[in-house]
């Protein structure tokens, strides 16, 4: 069994095999509801929640400190630019896995700073609860902007005979 699975991945990666969606999303509501397609979004904005609320909550359960540090890290150092790359290079070819980690550490490192001395000059200053809000509305913003380019390039990607379906309100692939 397992042999057969590894064969078909194989053939799916080299191009030999192409799977294909039969009930394809026609709307981008639809695109972004559905988990085979924005699963990373969705993960994303519950890592951003999660770590919102720890960051706010350890003061009442210290025993989630190491958690809070654990995600804080990870909220600031990686997802902002995971985000940004994402927005940035939305297919899927565009860069290679070790690429978008790199660049995703280093443009967190340069995002970050740059919230930072926005909201220097506003009325909030510096502080806990400006940061946290301006670095989740940037990588918020940034996901549902990866998130719309990705859904444009899989509404391009789609054949000339399944546009005529989406176009018909269908939405299958017919024959």
């Amino acid at each position: 069994m397992y042999s057969v699975l590894r064969e078909t991945w194989t053939s799916v990666r080299e191009g030999r095999i192409k799977l294909i969606d039969p009930d394809p999303p026609v709307t981008f509501a639809a695109y972004s509801f559905r988990l085979c397609y924005s699963l990373w979004f969705w993960a994303s904005l519950a890592f951003i929640l999660l770590t919102c609320v720890l960051v706010y909550t350890t003061d009442f359960v210290p025993l989630l400190l190491p958690a809070r540090y654990v995600f804080a890290t990870l909220y600031v150092l990686f997802l902002p630019g995971y985000s940004l790359v994402e927005a940035l290079y939305p297919g899927e070819g565009d860069l290679s896995p070790l690429e978008r980690v790199a660049l995703s550490i280093g443009l967190s490192l340069a995002v970050v700073p740059l919230i930072g001395l926005v909201l220097n000059y506003t009325q909030w200053g510096i502080r806990l609860t400006p940061v946290v809000a301006s670095t989740a509305i940037f990588t918020t913003t940034m996901l549902i902007i990866a998130l719309y380019r990705k859904y444009s390039i899989y509404k391009l990607s789609i054949t000339p005979t399944r546009r005529k379906s989406w176009s018909s309100g269908r939405g299958r692939v017919s024959g």
